[in-house]
């Protein structure tokens, strides 16, 4: 069965985490793994702690079938708490623990995988999964790729969800999902300018992070989305 896998530091998680992550579970009926960030090494947390972060995403997805939450990348980091966290090594992991014959994909957005080639070992990724892309509009995806982008994916793309479940990796399917109007950035702001916000994030995450008093200090950055 394929296997998905939503990596971001999900700082906090909101609505439009959730609709992509639902609209991926549909698209493929299998369950997707919503996979935290680890804590930067060398500098603060983005916001909240990864611990932090998790916590909010339990809670998230408590309610939803087909979401679940994966710890990998903070039980890499307590495991080595000075190394930094590359998502090469996060697929290397899961092929170790899935084997090699079992259909892995990971879901990004747009904005991610125009930014590929600056990855880690960026070409052997097709090697080890498949990228499921969330698409918006305006994203560049028809006329923004760089020549070296462009050249890996030429063959790769595919509308079929069944291509994904029948090999191990190397495809990348387009996933259509309703444009979501939140941001991890813009909900951090409005809590640090005491603006409405709980309405962008689910009643229980809302409730977490009233009650621990999360981003009330943090000045709004360009953090992650």
């Amino acid at each position: 069965m394929l296997q998905v896998f939503y990596g971001g530091t999900f700082d906090p998680v909101h609505n439009g985490h959730l609709a992509i992550a639902c609209a991926a579970r549909d698209a493929f009926g299998v369950p997707v793994h919503l996979m935290p960030a680890a804590d930067p090494p060398h500098r603060a947390a983005p916001g909240a702690s990864a611990a932090q972060r998790a916590h909010l995403l339990d809670l998230a997805v408590e309610h939803m079938p087909g979401l679940c939450v994966d710890r990998r990348e903070l039980l890499r980091a307590q495991r080595d708490p000075v190394g930094r966290s590359y998502t090469i090594d996060t697929l290397r992991e899961l092929r170790a623990d899935l084997g090699e014959a079992v259909p892995l994909a990971l879901l990004i957005g747009a904005d991610s995988l125009l930014g590929l080639p600056t990855w880690r070992a960026w070409q052997t990724l097709f090697e080890l999964a498949h990228f499921i892309v969330a698409d918006r509009p305006g994203s560049g995806l028809d006329a923004g790729l760089a020549p070296v982008l462009a050249a890996m994916l030429e063959g790769r793309w595919t509308a079929r969800p069944d291509d994904l479940h029948r090999a191990p990796a190397g495809r990348v399917f387009r996933l259509n999902q309703p444009l979501q109007p939140e941001s991890a950035t813009e909900i951090r702001r409005r809590i640090a300018a005491d603006g409405p916000w709980r309405q962008l994030v689910p009643s229980a995450v809302a409730d977490a992070i009233a009650d621990e008093r999360l981003y009330l200090s943090r000045v709004a950055d360009a953090g992650p989305l």
